[in-house]
């Protein structure tokens, strides 16, 4: 490789690690060329990129952004590497995961794993990053607490509700003429009686 080539594929790696705040370190070694373009193909499917390059170059393509930043990895930049690059940070541990199972096979191993400036070295810790919550799943939780509260409240004020109408008296209406029979006699009870009439006197007979 030429240093012209060699300054390209640095390039290339500063900009994927510029790119994405997720990466994996895995070994594939021992993996046939069939075997790796079927790697390839699943993490294209899930949208991952796949990107096989000498340790040296990646190690300068992560010196040059940040040393600092990215020191821990430095360590596991041996024997053969592939990077893994993807947007959610599980989707390469359960790409990993999943290949292994298919294939009975123990590659490719994790080396490290760099998640949103995190480090995880080593392979022991495949199956916790299987387990990480994408940044979806989280925010979905804490609507789910946050509505918790409200549908108990919402729930014991509807069994309130319930149980008031089930103990609530029922008022049976009588009968119409009953009511009115009943009226009209509230009616007369309450007239006054009527003056009895005064007799008539009858007239002295006029003097002659």
């Amino acid at each position: 490789m030429t240093k012209q080539e060699k300054n390209e594929v640095i390039a290339l790696l500063k900009g994927k690690f510029a790119q994405y705040n997720n990466f994996y370190i895995t070994d594939t070694e021992s993996l046939t060329v069939a075997q790796v373009g079927k790697l390839r193909n699943v993490c294209f499917n899930k949208q991952v990129e796949m990107k096989v390059a000498k340790n040296t170059l990646i190690k300068k393509a992560l010196e040059s952004l940040d040393a600092e930043k990215y020191a821990g990895v430095f360590e596991s930049l041996h024997k053969v590497t592939a990077l893994m690059f993807s947007e959610n940070p599980k989707d390469p541990a359960v790409i990993i995961s999943a290949f292994r199972k298919e294939n009975n096979n123990e590659r490719p191993v994790l080396k490290a794993a760099f998640i949103n400036g995190d480090v995880f070295v080593g392979d022991n810790q495949l199956k916790a990053l299987t387990q990480i919550k994408t940044k979806n799943e989280l925010i979905g939780e804490i609507i789910g607490l946050l509505q918790s509260p409200i549908q108990r409240v919402l729930g014991a004020l509807e069994n309130k509700d319930k149980a008031k109408k089930e103990e609530a008296p029922v008022v049976t209406e009588a009968p119409v003429a009953e009511v009115a029979t009943e009226a009209a006699s509230t009616v007369v009870e309450a007239m006054p009686e009527a003056p009895a009439a005064e007799e008539a006197t009858p007239e002295a007979p006029a003097e002659a």
